[in-house]
């Protein structure tokens, strides 16, 4: 459902509005999409900075028990071949 509202843009904004929207588009259908595309990738850039700290998590977590490895390894009595 669409509400009606106002705005109030300089007559500038307004012409390169309507240079972008061209004839194809009107004024309103432009302004709606603009500001809809701005909160699409604020959202996902939201997504990928929670995503990247996941994986962050699960990285420092693997890289402990991947150290803990390796020392475990290194203090491991050599075996000898018969």
């Amino acid at each position: 459902m669409k509400e009606k509202t106002s705005i109030t843009l300089s007559s500038e904004v307004l012409a390169r509005i309507d240079r972008l929207a061209g004839f194809r588009h009107s004024r309103s259908s432009f302004i709606e999409r603009v500001p809809c595309r701005y909160l699409l990738a604020r959202e996902r850039r939201a997504r990928q900075a929670r995503d990247l700290q996941r994986i962050n998590q699960a990285a420092d977590r693997l890289n402990s028990e991947a150290a803990d490895v390796l020392e475990f390894q290194a203090s491991s009595p050599k075996r000898t071949a018969l």
